[in-house]
């Protein structure tokens, strides 16, 4: 499905957008880090139908990556699905969030429960925050006192404190660069010294054996293309001396095999990619994974950490604006 609203960067491309990043993360990690490694496609038993733009993260609370909404590439989505590390199954829910892509959403380890924030219906940018609780496989919708502005693409992610944190995202007139936090029951914003260029559609995940976040690229209207950190307090400009192409809806997560943040994938001037990415901490520095299979290019997929896997695992998405389907874990 085509959006509605259209932004220029780079030199005058076009592309058009909406925006999910999905974000996770681990809690074991030992050193190592290949030049090299693998991607496997998976085959499990039922899948979700084809998507992208769908929100995705680990609930630490049921074990199980939870993946929520998105776009078909003809109607917006509200169902919602759990997967072991062997199938997907699909949750029933008593009142599951409107139908929406381009949402995003993270665990918090305070309150134990996923928050979703934000998306595109077709018709609004939105601004409600829902929670899921992983133990009842239930969606509650949360009525805060306060909340960010509505938006498409906005950036969730783990605070280093254990809360969930918010960054940008677009409004439909303007990129943000507010940052937020979630209380558990309501949203205070936050006020870091510094903090990155206006964004939306970068890719962030939090390496919880250091408390760093890492974020990169996206789409802006000054230039998204870098790297910057964030340690709880504030925001760090980074200056590798490598880095990924710029791409908007790539994914990433942090792999505790490798004690690292991995980077797949992306859309780069209307041009869906598929390479793999690490963040190595010392140095601060990007490098580019060789890797003997990849998944198809795609922008707009989900990925997270699982720890019943030990693994990375990457799904849907789109490849020229084809909705994807797959499952694929990263072996390192």
């Amino acid at each position: 499905m085509k959006f509605n609203w259209v932004r220029h960067f780079s030199c005058g491309s076009v592309i058009l957008i909406c925006c999910c990043i999905a974000v996770a993360f681990g809690h074991a990690a030992t050193i190592g880090v290949p030049d090299s490694a693998n991607w496997v496609q998976l085959s499990p038993a039922s899948s979700p139908p084809a998507r992208s733009y769908l929100a995705m993260t680990y609930d630490a609370a049921s074990g199980k990556v939870i993946m929520f909404g998105g776009d078909n590439g003809t109607a917006y989505l509200n169902d919602t699905w759990v997967f072991d590390g062997v199938t997907w199954t699909q949750v029933a829910t008593d009142t599951p969030p409107p139908v929406r892509a381009a949402a995003q959403m993270a665990y918090d380890s305070v309150t134990r429960k996923v928050v979703l924030f934000g998306g595109y219906n077709g018709r609004n940018y939105l601004g409600d925050t829902w929670l899921w609780d992983g133990t009842t496989s239930q969606w509650t919708q949360a009525t805060p006192a306060h909340h960010p502005t509505p938006v498409t693409g906005p950036m969730l992610f783990p605070d280093p404190n254990g809360r969930v944190d918010l960054f940008g995202g677009f409004d439909g007139r303007f990129y943000q660069l507010r940052m937020w936090q979630w209380t558990g029951s309501d949203w205070t914003q936050l006020f870091p010294a510094t903090v990155p260029y206006a964004r939306s559609l970068a890719a962030v995940a939090t390496n919880p054996t250091i408390d760093q976040v890492v974020l990169f690229g996206g789409l802006g209207d000054v230039n998204p293309n870098n790297t910057w950190s964030y340690n709880g307090r504030t925001w760090t400009l980074k200056s590798p001396v490598t880095q990924p192409l710029l791409v908007y809806a790539a994914s990433a997560a942090y792999d505790a095999n490798i004690n690292a943040v991995i980077l797949f994938g992306g859309g780069s001037g209307g041009v869906d990619q598929n390479t793999t990415w690490r963040w190595l901490v010392p140095g601060g520095e990007w490098r580019q994974v060789a890797t003997t299979q990849s998944p198809p290019p795609r922008e707009g997929a989900g990925m997270a950490y699982l720890p019943a896997l030990h693994h990375v695992i990457v799904f849907g998405g789109q490849d020229s604006e084809a909705p994807l389907n797959d499952t694929w874990q990263f072996m390192p």
